[in-house]
């Protein structure tokens, strides 16, 4: 039992106190954001925002870069998600839920793009492009930020960029040892489906009775 105890939350022996706390209280918080936006609740931002700021902060201290720098842009865009979500299409409707445009999917494509070498070139500035891990942070930095992008202007299709992101980096986290982390990419994933599903379900009641 020591062993599997040990395998799963070893690394954890070397951490401050206050930071294990920390990220516990973050993932927390990412449960309940992700677990409102399945719901289509408002509350996804402020709870999302919380988590974030946490993570910007510990993930500065440990120096992953690319990880700091999604949770950064997560907060930017939670601040423009609220907004948007909040934006009344008429006087007594909000934004709804719906599919990505033509335009929508190639500026999903930019940002993809515009990702990749963004974090390439923060990781080559500071000498952090040193092994195969920094190549599957560009990659999910990349989705990730197409997804938080497709979520604050609530399409349907951010739900598939948070699964295979979340996928990713269940495996991912858990190497780097962040065992709570990559638990929390695990739920994550478990819950996106169902936020897919949740949400398709959603917008098909809207066109029917459109």
């Amino acid at each position: 039992m020591n062993h599997i105890f040990d395998f799963f939350f070893g690394q954890y022996a070397t951490y401050n106190t206050v930071d294990v706390v920390l990220e516990i209280i973050a993932v927390i918080f990412g449960f309940l954001s992700v677990w409102y936006s399945k719901q289509n609740k408002i509350l996804v931002f402020p709870t999302g925002m919380i988590s974030t700021l946490i993570f910007v902060y510990l993930l500065l201290k440990w120096e992953l870069l690319g990880d700091m720098m999604i949770n950064a842009y997560y907060f930017i865009m939670s601040v423009y998600g609220w907004y948007f979500w909040t934006k009344k299409v008429d006087q007594t409707h909000v934004t709804p839920i719906s599919t990505t445009t033509i335009k929508e999917k190639q500026a999903s494509i930019l940002i993809f793009i515009a990702t990749l070498i963004f974090v390439f070139t923060v990781y080559k500035t500071f000498d952090k492009w040193t092994n195969w891990v920094a190549y599957v942070d560009a990659l999910t930095t990349a989705i990730f930020f197409v997804g938080m992008w497709l979520m604050a202007k609530r399409k349907i299709e951010n739900w598939i960029f948070w699964i295979i992101g979340d996928i990713i980096s269940v495996p991912l986290y858990f190497y780097k040892g962040f065992t709570f982390t990559s638990l929390q990419y695990l739920g994550f994933t478990v819950i996106a489906i169902y936020g897919y599903l949740a949400w398709k379900k959603l917008l098909n009641n809207n066109q029917a009775i459109v």
